[in-house]
């Protein structure tokens, strides 16, 4: 079994090859080795290309000089030193054959040794075409060109003359080229891997930061914390930008949240405190009429402020079927239900919506208006359709909420000066808020008049819209 200590350090080289850092380092490095590689493979082979096609013009060329002197004068292939002339800087053997494949002159560097006589010089001969062969002399690769021989007249008249050159030169240049290129290749991808290492550990550093100091904001679970802004605003720099103002937003939230749990505990306090003094001077002196009443209050004001904590928390989450809602039919039968509500203009509006979810918004409003208007004013809900948008109004004949404390109406538990001598508990208003803010509305006040401007449902499906009983 492997030693613990081991099997951690391989672990652990596993991870540092798992880095971002060597996964980039790793790319480029494979990227250039690829571009090298195909640099190299193109190179050799260019190279091979030009010195082969050149050898064989040097060949061709030597080709025809013989065969025109094998015509216009064949003694002198007999001469010697005849058949050593060089073509192109390199040493060329030739033989000359007649029409019946007898050689009739040849290069004295070729001693006692002979071409071979294949298919390429039988087609010379036979059929007059011009071809070359790689061949195998003396354990050397050569390179010969068989050429055939006009029939005008002479020894050689119908034969073909064959040129042959070593290639090992070539050979050997382009092995030579090829390790050259090998080298310099391992050494270019080697300083490429190192200078892409250097340059990714440099080019991540405000990622390690950044890192660092969201670790640091994990361990503490500290969302006032921020992360540091790195100098330029690159894409860290805007992917910082985005986790600092996301830090603000749950900051933020936290901070709420806090105080809806302070506030929520000091109004839970005071109907249970309430409950339980009544509940224990009913238990030492009895009870009796007033005190009953007072009970059930206490257990109304209670229920109902658990109850508008549960709404205000479903509202938040979202959750709940949409269908079409009627606002204009749904406002008459709300306002039916009291006694000082008046449906005033009520224009045909369909909604996509939860019918639980608006019934509860229009009954806050109402009794809001109710609750903060003057003792025997009415309240009035209107129903428009305007540029594709519903506008649900409740108006009461109040004053209305003072200009300057308009965006605090919708706060949790916040109540005005003097509302603490009024029944609620503050929250009837932000849940309005939040319902419209999840329908893709909002919640508007001119004056004593609170509007919830809610999207017109898609005009194919409003045929089915319907009121909620």
């Amino acid at each position: 079994m492997r030693p613990p200590q081991k099997l951690r350090a391989n672990w652990s080289h596993l991870a540092i090859l798992q880095t971002l850092r060597a996964r980039l380092a790793l790319a480029a490095a494979g990227s250039i080795l690829a571009a090298v590689a195909l640099f190299g493979v193109v190179t050799v082979v260019l190279v091979n290309h030009e010195l082969r096609s050149s050898l064989d013009t040097a060949l061709r060329q030597r080709a025809q000089d013989v065969a025109q002197l094998a015509v216009s004068a064949p003694a002198v292939l007999t001469f010697p030193g005849a058949m050593e002339s060089p073509g192109s800087g390199r040493q060329l053997v030739v033989e000359v054959l007649d029409a019946r494949g007898r050689l009739l002159a040849s290069s004295a560097s070729l001693g006692a040794r002979l071409l071979p006589q294949d298919r390429v010089v039988l087609a010379a001969r036979v059929a007059g075409r011009t071809g070359f062969e790689d061949i195998e002399l003396g354990g050397s690769r050569w390179r010969m060109l068989a050429a055939p021989i006009a029939q005008a007249g002479g020894p050689a008249a119908g034969g073909a003359v064959l040129v042959a050159s070593d290639t090992t030169d070539i050979a050997n240049t382009i092995g030579d080229l090829g390790v050259a290129v090998a080298v310099s290749g391992a050494v270019v991808v080697l300083l490429a891997a190192l200078a892409a290492a250097g340059l990714t550990r440099r080019g991540l550093r405000p990622l390690r930061r950044l890192a660092g100091a969201a670790g640091e904001i994990e361990r503490t679970a500290d969302p006032a914390r921020r992360l540091p802004e790195p100098g330029a605003r690159d894409e860290i720099g805007q992917l910082t930008g985005v986790l600092n103002r996301m830090l603000e937003s749950l900051a933020q939230s936290r901070a709420s949240e806090r105080r809806f749990l302070a506030d929520a505990s000091h109004e839970l306090r005071t109907p249970v405190t309430a409950l339980l003094g009544n509940v224990e001077y009913v238990s030492k002196h009895g009870a009796d009429p007033e005190l009953l009443e007072e009970l059930r209050g206490d257990a109304v004001r209670l229920a109902r402020l658990v109850d508008d904590l549960l709404v205000l928390e479903r509202a938040a989450a979202g959750a709940g079927e949409r269908e079409l809602v009627a606002l204009d039919e749904l406002a008459r039968e709300v306002a039916a239900g009291y006694d000082r509500v008046t449906a005033g203009a009520l224009a045909p509006a369909a909604v996509l919506a939860e019918p639980g979810a608006i019934r509860r918004a229009l009954v806050n409003l109402i009794e809001n208006g109710l609750v903060h208007g003057p003792e025997a004013g009415e309240v009035t809900v209107t129903v428009q359709s305007v540029q594709g948008r519903a506008l649900l109004t409740i108006s009461d004949q109040g004053p209305g909420p003072d200009p300057a404390l308009r965006e605090r109406v919708f706060e949790r538990f916040w109540r005005g000066a003097g509302a603490t001598r009024r029944p609620g508990s503050g929250l009837g208003l932000a849940i309005v808020a939040a319902i419209a803010e999840r329908h893709g509305g909002a919640v508007a006040i001119d004056g004593s008049a609170f509007t919830v401007e809610l999207p017109l449902a898609p005009a194919s499906s409003r045929s089915g819209a319907v009121s909620v009983e």
